[in-house]
């Protein structure tokens, strides 16, 4: 009798498809590394409160390529590493502060985001490039939305698309067409796309 064999949901399990709480751990804390480095790529732009960084890049990836519980599970442990101290939030910042400040609905965002591009990844939208660039998109918007309600607060409704969407839309279009590019490619590189 045949057994048949698991497609991996995500890429990060047909890369390493071993199971255990260390793999576990190993990725969460990697990923949450990766977001920290991205959020260290900031440009400050004078007429914003908020930066534009790499984290939106590492977040959506990593969403993709770890799935609906482990890509959010990493979003959750950066947000928590940075709330208790350590210095890896955009510009070296770190504290509470962040989860009232201007920034605070993009980071919430994330989690969600990476929910969202998760869930699609596992569907296999990360396999074809149109689709990658659809996930991306929704998670970017969902960053957005969360983002622009709580900014609004703090600069108001007139000019909140000015300061927290419009700067930040040509380079969200070129870390999508980076993941659109990668994502597809890694699947047929390790021998598993459709």
């Amino acid at each position: 009798m045949e057994t048949a064999v698991a497609r991996p949901k995500v890429m990060v399990d047909a890369v390493w498809p071993a199971a255990g709480v260390w793999r576990e751990v190993v990725l969460i804390l990697a990923g949450s590394l990766l977001i920290a480095l991205a959020a260290q790529l900031q440009i400050r732009l004078p007429f914003s409160l908020v930066p534009l960084t790499g984290q939106t890049f590492a977040v959506l990836l990593l969403g993709a390529l770890y799935g609906s519980r482990r890509g959010p599970a990493t979003v959750v442990t950066y947000l928590v590493l940075g709330a208790v101290g350590f210095p890896i939030f955009a510009g070296g910042a770190a504290g509470l502060a962040r989860f009232v400040g201007p920034t605070a609905g993009y980071l919430v965002g994330f989690v969600l985001a990476a929910f969202a591009v998760g869930s699609l990844s596992e569907r296999g939208w990360d396999r074809r490039p149109w689709t990658t660039a659809a996930s991306m998109i929704l998670g970017n918007a969902i960053i957005y939305m969360t983002g622009v309600l709580w900014l609004s607060r703090f600069v108001g409704w007139q000019v909140v698309l000015t300061t927290g969407v419009f700067p930040f839309l040509l380079g969200d279009a070129l870390k999508i067409a980076l993941a659109t590019f990668l994502l597809p490619s890694g699947w047929r590189l390790i021998g598993r796309a459709p």
